[in-house]
């Protein structure tokens, strides 16, 4: 039987590093990539070690600006995405934890006729919606802002399930108790939903974060100018049909700078993310 565990393990260890090998291989060899000339990078084979160019590349790519994206600076792009992406996290998170607690705790007309309204929107394709809310933000001249860009993606029908499916499982005790000690909605919300929902609204910010980095199709519509364009969108650009017309090293560049930040965000968050999938404590 010690056998058998042990040979077990051997095998699940190896087929997990074969697993690690063949999804970080293609970021290494971006990496590696992006420490070389263009010259090298067009003169196959590239190497499968970094070269000597890594602080001229990644210095040249955030400060020096990209010419087929009308000379701007990676980390325009970089800050263009973050703002995007935080936005569009925390406006998810707000509105759909006070939509949920109003379905939950609120009695009023219509309260489940308005749940159903939310919940039906997951049924709608995104190209159904997506011209409406592009023709509203144009009449409100919204383009090439941060609030057109932000704004109309931050309500969500997914999130505000979550957190409703979480509060019915609130004991009606606690409520009762909370009641009976003057707590008011507000101090209720405040002092007992929110730090119980912590792990819940922490989880929901690593995956909606991720969502709002790695937008396209939005920003593609809602940028004009180059400077207002988030980093995927950049990447498109940057990449012309004629291998000789590509920066391909700032190219390299750009996608390795372009992955950090998701990354970062689930490595720090990691402890919080998996307990908000599943924790079941109250």
């Amino acid at each position: 039987m010690l056998g058998v565990s042990r040979s077990s393990r051997y095998i699940a260890h190896a087929v997990l590093i074969l697993g690690i090998v063949i999804v970080a291989f293609p970021i290494y060899y971006t990496f590696v990539a992006s420490t070389h000339t263009l010259q090298t990078i067009l003169r196959p084979p590239l190497p499968l070690l970094p070269g000597d160019q890594f602080f001229e590349n990644y210095s040249e790519a955030l400060f020096g600006g990209v010419g087929r994206i009308g000379g701007v600076a990676v980390s325009t792009l970089l800050f263009n995405t973050m703002v995007v992406a935080l936005a569009i996290a925390i406006g998810k998170i707000i509105i759909s934890i006070l939509s949920a607690y109003a379905i939950v705790f609120f009695r009023f007309p219509f309260r489940m006729v308005f749940f159903w309204i939310i919940f039906i929107t997951l049924m709608l394709p995104v190209e159904v919606r997506i011209m409406p809310t592009y023709k509203v933000m144009s009449d409100l001249g919204l383009i090439d802002t941060y609030t057109g860009l932000t704004l109309p993606l931050m309500a969500s029908a997914t999130a505000t399930l979550l957190f409703r499916q979480f509060f019915l499982t609130i004991p009606g005790e606690l409520v009762e108790a909370a009641r009976v000690d003057g707590a008011g909605p507000y101090r209720f919300f405040k002092d007992i939903l929110l730090p119980l929902s912590r792990t819940n609204i922490a989880a929901l910010f690593v995956i909606l974060f991720i969502y709002g980095w790695t937008q396209y199709l939005w920003p593609l519509l809602m940028t004009n100018r180059n400077d207002m364009n988030t980093i995927v969108i950049a990447l498109k650009k940057m990449i012309s049909f004629a291998d000789a017309d590509t920066q391909w090293h700032l190219v390299m560049v750009t996608s390795m700078l372009a992955i950090i930040p998701p990354i970062l965000v689930v490595l720090l968050m990691q402890r919080w993310f998996v307990r908000g999938l599943v924790d079941t404590e109250k």
